[in-house]
């Protein structure tokens, strides 16, 4: 594929345009973006050096393939502007709308992704699941897309209201996670600008020891867990005050919500 067409210009477009260059898979002038606000293609002209357009139709005629990142409500309107897609790869990074809104059989391939926050800063978790009979070598082209910017697996499209509540919401966990554990240092005295910047880098770290060491998250927690030491006060509390369960329903409730929002679009 030599070019690459960007509809809707978009923070996570912006994260995948900027992955790409860096990882030498297309030159500027291979990628094109389209998006209603003017100020957001000015923006990636300034900064990417890439061609822009406020027509989706343009920007489709000049890729190979096609990046759909528009609001789930603008989707009909975008397929109706860019269609039809004879010979075309669609990469759909649209939250809850299924492949079979997506196909239209003029199509090479249709691959839905969810990707995440993270891919902003190269550290995405991204699940890709492709139509029924896609061409494995467009799977493939997609795949290379999305580690540009983070790490990728293939599932089927059934997996991705689980991923969703996962990987796709649970950067917000985190967050909040984070901003809690410098509360407590706060309220222990520290200030906050030490107690947030010890609490971002303490769960970059343990995520770190964890992808890189291979070992289940139970055993290095049992590492930092000393016999009647510190760690364990504080797990005992976690315990008691519902943090592992809160955790797991919360990407229950993501991942049924995204169920329900995918039917409505269906509809």
């Amino acid at each position: 594929m030599k070019t690459l067409a960007f509809i809707g210009a978009g923070n996570m477009a912006e994260a995948l345009i900027r992955g790409v260059l860096h990882a030498g898979l297309f030159k500027p002038d291979a990628l094109i973006a389209s998006d209603p606000a003017s100020a957001r293609l000015l923006r990636m002209s300034e900064k990417y050096g890439i061609r822009t357009t406020p027509d989706n139709r343009q920007a489709s005629d000049a890729g190979d393939s096609v990046v759909l990142g528009v609001k789930p409500a603008a989707v009909a309107s975008a397929l109706s502007d860019v269609r039809p897609l004879r010979g075309k790869l669609l990469i759909s990074v649209v939250a809850g709308v299924p492949i079979e809104r997506l196909q239209s059989g003029e199509e090479r391939g249709v691959i839905r992704v969810m990707p995440n926050a993270p891919a902003s800063v190269h550290a995405g978790a991204t699940v890709l699941a492709a139509a029924a009979g896609a061409d494995p070598e467009m799977t493939a082209f997609a795949v290379r897309i999305f580690e540009s910017v983070g790490r990728v697996w293939v599932l089927s499209e059934s997996d991705l209201d689980a991923v969703t509540g996962l990987s796709g919401s649970g950067p917000a966990y985190v967050f909040m996670m984070i901003e809690a554990l410098a509360d407590g240092g706060v309220k222990s005295g520290l200030n906050r600008e030490v107690a947030l910047a010890l609490a971002a880098q303490t769960v970059f770290g343990a995520a770190k020891m964890l992808i890189e060491m291979g070992e289940h998250p139970a055993r290095l927690k049992d590492f930092v867990a000393s016999p009647g030491g510190t760690t364990m006060s504080g797990l005992h509390q976690m315990e008691q005050g519902g943090v592992r369960a809160a955790l797991i329903s919360a990407v229950e409730a993501a991942a049924q919500r995204s169920k329900a929002l995918g039917a409505l679009e269906g509809k």
